[in-house]
């Protein structure tokens, strides 16, 4: 069927932005106290993974002018399964990304120790009713197909590896390893752990947790309660498998891990020494793990100190390359998209004269903003796990309802509730005005 189609403009008569039918893109209305439309910015992104093509959706959605630079040949997601919970659920909601029926809606995330001791059962199923959408467990190249659903490709420039950035007086300028050149309003550092970006604004280095995960996807058909995420927990290790959709499994055996360490030979058989008998389905996953199944660990842990908040132009950080931290939460993913959020929101309010300064002065807010609940959520994620059974009996003494409550009040409250739900309210009525009929 063809896809009838709405062109807005702007008060020049330039086309600021394509309104589908289906709904899946729709211009926020960028206007300040007198009502003007605010003028388009031209908008840089360094990075083509989750971070990137969110903000740049975010960005496209209310009318700026972006582009998008990848580093690889293409833009394709590594890695296994990552955790969407309600705050991340949001914001994806908010850039017009439809996730039904992709990966896994988990009703019970059980927490245990390594001889079988419980220590609380979270129910995924409240959380949801409380915080106003379901924690999913996504396969990544699920949910980066589901960002780039009516993404316009031509957006994205691959082979792209950024080696400088300056300030001109035409604005930002980023140099390219290949020579090329490309110049805009401002330049969003969205390019991961190992950021180009981050090294050139000259944030401090990630410093290693002494952790480290051999993760994957895996398919586990045996497996039978597909709602159900199993974390457990042993005095030198843990280890997770949290249902992805179908017969997927997201697994995790972490581990120590130093700057000196020699990946073993044979690492299902180190895997296989440190967590068999565990539980049943943990040697369930192990008796069908393979060595391809591992190939790609281990992933050291990572935590970025959090940058200040300093004069650095018109020029900022997104997701990993902002804020790396260990996946203890499952937060990353999820903070990525929160900061797309803000970021999105700080530059609808540059006003009437986008001038440097006041893309500048957007982008500090952003940082202010995000950095005090980012901080909060980092520092927890990198408290140590793995401890004694004798250091874990307490915490199975509290009720698991109340230990539910403690963890959506603590998803609330790094969230930014009020700013989500004032942009949820302004994107609805956009829609709303521009739905064909209208």
């Amino acid at each position: 069927m063809e896809e009838s189609r709405l062109v807005i403009s702007d008060a020049h008569n330039r086309r600021v932005w394509t309104f589908a039918d289906h709904g899946r893109f729709h211009r926020r209305p960028r206007l300040d106290h007198r009502a003007r439309v605010i003028p388009q910015l031209r908008v840089l992104v360094i990075g083509a993974g989750v971070g990137g093509i969110s903000v740049a959706r975010g960005l496209l959605r209310d009318g700026h002018d972006v582009t998008v630079f990848e580093q690889k040949s293409a833009v394709r997601a590594g890695g296994g399964a990552v955790t969407i919970w309600p705050n991340g659920a949001t914001v994806l909601t908010q850039l017009g990304v439809d996730m039904s029926e992709a990966g896994q809606v988990l009703s019970t995330v059980r927490v245990m120790t390594s001889t079988g001791r419980k220590i609380a059962t979270f129910d995924a199923a409240t959380m949801a009713e409380r915080l106003g959408a379901p924690v999913r467990m996504v396969p990544r190249r699920v949910l980066l197909e589901r960002l780039l659903d009516g993404f316009p490709m031509d957006r994205v420039r691959c082979g792209s590896c950024a080696v400088a950035v300056t300030n001109t007086a035409d604005g930002m300028r980023v140099e390219f390893a290949d020579g090329s050149l490309a110049t805009g309003d401002l330049v969003i550092g969205a390019d991961g752990l190992h950021s180009v970006v981050r090294d050139i604004v000259g944030a401090q280095a990630a410093q290693p947790t002494g952790w480290c995960s051999w993760q994957g996807l895996a398919s586990v058909p045996q497996i039978a309660d597909r709602g159900t995420a199993f974390v457990i927990i042993g005095e030198h290790g843990n280890l997770g498998m949290w249902p992805a959709g179908g017969a997927e499994l997201q697994f995790w055996f972490d581990l120590p891990w130093t700057r000196d360490y020699i990946r073993p030979n044979r690492p299902l058989e180190l895997i296989r020494s440190h967590f068999a008998g565990w539980s049943d389905n943990v040697d369930t996953v192990l008796s069908v793990l393979t060595a391809d199944d591992l190939a790609h660990s281990p992933y050291p842990h990572f935590r970025h100190p959090i940058p200040p908040v300093v004069d650095q132009g018109a020029l900022t950080l997104l997701g990993d390359a902002a804020h790396t931290m260990p996946p203890t939460l499952a937060q990353g993913t999820n903070q990525a998209l929160l900061d797309t959020m803000v970021l999105c929101e700080a530059l609808t309010r540059v006003g009437s004269q986008a001038s440097q300064s006041g893309v500048t002065a957007a982008l500090r807010w952003y940082e202010k903003v995000r950095r005090n609940r980012v901080t909060v959520v980092s520092r927890v994620a990198s408290l140590q796990v793995s401890h004694g059974e004798a250091a874990m009996r307490p915490a199975a003494l509290v009720p698991d309802a109340v230990m539910t409550w403690v963890l959506s009040t603590f998803l609330r409250s790094v969230s930014h509730r009020r700013l989500s739900a004032a942009i949820a309210k302004d994107l609805d009525s956009a829609h709303t005005a521009t739905s064909p009929g209208r």
